[in-house]
């Protein structure tokens, strides 16, 4: 179509000749929920060449609040997110080449999903899956650019291997506390804003404007009308195991995932984390009982939380029996749902 782009072309940033450079260009984005879908539909509408969308999940109506791309029939017909997703996007723009992987993203699927790809966007729902993401661009010096939104709140960083910290340097400036939206909820004008930091950010990457970067943390609370932009040059560390002077890239290794096992006949999946943890159950329980999101029963041993037909299981060393369910992708799923 003549003068899709040309008002793309007219903003000095990108040009004519930025714009054959998205063309040119391959994104790889991780995940298909609020975040990825404004991604990519952002994304393909600006004539990137390649869009790749990996996700393991269906879209449910719960979804159709936010999640840009999905109609009611999506979810009546249970549909794989990615699948739904490259419908809708082929649909806004023919000239985009749009893959769509339905697949629960571990170190195998990654390491396939990364050849030719010139940066990654993050709109996962998991540290994990974030570091694993970290790791992985460290090693192979593809750019990503790190986002996540949870009620009114969001948190963006472009991380440039050799160049900004990763996000194994900032853990300890990143807020933790396991808040996910199925617990304390999300409002969409969060999660655009979110997007708007994340596709600003790529399309200055794949134009090859680095000057143009941010090159801050940046951080919001669109109801309390708060928001700051932090410098974090100077937390780039030396030392650290993905991005320092001998870097090990320690998510990409076997031992520093959570593993999962269906126990035989119990309709049940295990999930333990990399290493042994120590939970406070009744702080624990407290939390869950106040976030409400269902049946909550506590013990001196585990805390257990009755939802859609599951029960998890939470124990104090950090593991979790995931009971109604033999699908480990599922029970994964249910896992960073409700505890981040």
């Amino acid at each position: 179509m003549n003068g899709r782009y040309s008002r793309q072309e007219l903003f000095r940033g990108i040009g004519p000749g930025g714009q054959l450079k998205l063309a040119a260009g391959h994104v790889l984005i991780v995940g298909a929920g609020a975040l990825g879908t404004g991604n990519a539909e952002a994304l393909v509408r600006a004539g990137v060449g390649v869009v790749t969308i990996v996700d393991r999940d269906y879209v449910e109506a719960s979804n159709l609040q936010r999640q840009l791309l999905y109609s009611e029939e999506d979810a009546l017909q249970r549909l794989p997110k990615a699948v739904a997703a490259k419908a809708r996007l082929e649909a806004v723009n023919s000239e985009v080449d749009i893959r769509a992987v339905v697949a629960d993203v571990t170190l195998a699927e990654l390491e396939e999903l990364t050849e030719g790809v010139d940066i990654i966007v993050d709109a996962t729902d998991n540290f994990e899956t974030r570091l694993l993401i970290n790791d992985m661009s460290q090693k192979l010096g593809i750019p990503w650019v790190y986002g996540a939104c949870v009620g009114s709140y969001g948190l963006t960083f472009t991380i440039v291997p050799g160049v900004t910290p990763c996000l194994n340097c900032l853990l300890e400036t990143m807020p933790s506390g396991g808040a996910t939206c199925d617990t304390v909820g999300v409002i969409a004008p969060a999660v655009q804003m979110v997007v708007a930091y994340q596709v600003a950010e790529t399309l200055k990457l794949l134009v090859g404007d680095r000057e143009a970067l941010h090159g801050k943390l940046i951080s919001f609370d669109l109801w309390s009308n708060s928001h700051t932009a932090i410098r974090v040059d100077r937390m780039k560390k030396p030392g650290c195991p993905s991005c320092g002077d001998a870097p090990v890239y320690p998510y990409l290794q076997a031992e520093n995932h959570s593993r999962t096992a269906v126990l035989c006949g119990r309709d049940t999946v295990q999930i333990r984390p990399p290493s042994p943890i120590r939970r406070d159950l009744a702080e624990l329980a407290r939390t869950l009982e106040r976030l409400g999101v269902g049946k909550v029963e506590s013990n001196p041993y585990l805390v257990s939380l009755t939802i859609d037909g599951h029960r998890l299981v939470l124990f104090a060393d950090g593991r979790v029996l995931v009971h109604g369910t033999k699908d480990v992708v599922e029970a994964r799923s249910l896992y960073h749902r409700y505890l981040g």
